[in-house]
């Protein structure tokens, strides 16, 4: 029996009350994001390969989900399709404090321009000062991870006390100025912040995360051929008038976006994903970044809250 006497603990129930308001949210993506939320060093380490059931259980989860993706999405490939129900933008810090700063519900739809997926683009916050940081499943997952592990933020409810409820032990409450503090740590240490969207959490915007290449599976399925990551909006640019040639941006960047040529910081832009790591990591001020339609709409969410103002 659960706490206070109860089988099902109250955060399920919101969780499940919450997926039965939208309209083609189903059991089966009830269940997807309760087993995601409740066994999430589970899921995340066979997602990965780094559990010595995924030769196993990876085949079956392809397999399932191939099942279920015709009749939702139409014809495409598993890694288009995972893509599709599960994915990160870049956000540079300024945006990932204004995501944990926000005081009131707020509900956004139609996010096509910058969520450029079938599924999984709204961003709806209840309680959104409700945050909660839990250990990375990432991160434990392997073997010599990054540390700290405590820097992935689940925003608002039902999510962050779904989350504080079931692993308190890994997990805990903390302000919006903790949550930037977390997010400003990770950025100085070169890390890229993710605001995460996943079709089993609500279709919606559930938390973000603070990702190295080497220990995130986002960037591990990126780099294996899954469009897992969007790009912020922006592309770095240098200024060789003002760089000096030290390297820091590079050795700093996740996407390996940046190579040295004759002495000089070359930003390659097919690469860039717009992070700003880079540009807080040069003393000249040689880096910035520009605005760049071909990389999408960037997430502000502040200018995105006053259209919804403006349209109501």
């Amino acid at each position: 029996m659960a706490k206070n006497g109860r089988f099902i603990k109250k955060s399920t129930s919101e969780f499940y009350r919450e997926g039965t308001s939208i309209e083609d949210y189903s059991f089966s993506d009830f269940l997807h994001g309760y087993l995601y939320l409740k066994w999430p060093y589970f899921y995340i380490s066979v997602a990965l390969g780094e559990h010595r059931l995924s030769k196993a259980l990876v085949p079956m989860i392809m397999f399932l989900s191939s099942l279920f993706a015709p009749s939702r999405d139409g014809p495409e490939d598993f890694g288009m399709n995972w893509a599709n129900s599960y994915h990160g933008k870049v956000v540079p810090l300024k945006e990932a404090k204004r995501l944990v700063s926000i005081k009131e519900d707020i509900q956004i739809k139609d996010l096509e321009k910058v969520i450029p997926f079938t599924k999984a683009k709204d961003i709806i916050l209840r309680n959104p000062d409700r945050i909660a940081v839990l250990d990375c499943p990432c991160r434990l997952a392997r073997e010599n991870p990054c540390t700290p592990v405590d820097v992935c933020l689940i925003v608002g409810d039902p999510f962050a006390s779904f989350i504080l409820e079931h692993h308190p032990d890994k997990s805990r409450l903390i302000s919006s100025e903790e949550a930037m503090g977390i997010l400003q740590a990770e950025h100085e240490r070169g890390h890229v912040s993710h605001a995460f969207f996943k079709d089993a959490m609500l279709n919606r915007f559930y938390a973000i995360c603070n990702c190295c290449s080497c220990c995130c599976g986002a960037f591990q399925a990126q780099n294996t051929g899954t469009p897992m990551l969007m790009a912020s909006g922006y592309t770095a640019y240098v200024d060789s008038d003002l760089c000096e040639g030290c390297g820091t941006c590079s050795e700093y960047c996740q996407f390996s976006a940046i190579e040295m040529v004759n002495g000089l910081a070359k930003i390659i832009q097919e690469d860039c994903y717009g992070c700003g790591v880079c540009v807080d990591k040069c003393d000249q001020g040689a880096v910035s970044l520009n605005l760049d339609p071909a990389k999408g709409e960037p997430l502000e969410i502040q200018t995105l809250m006053e259209e919804v103002m403006l349209a109501s």
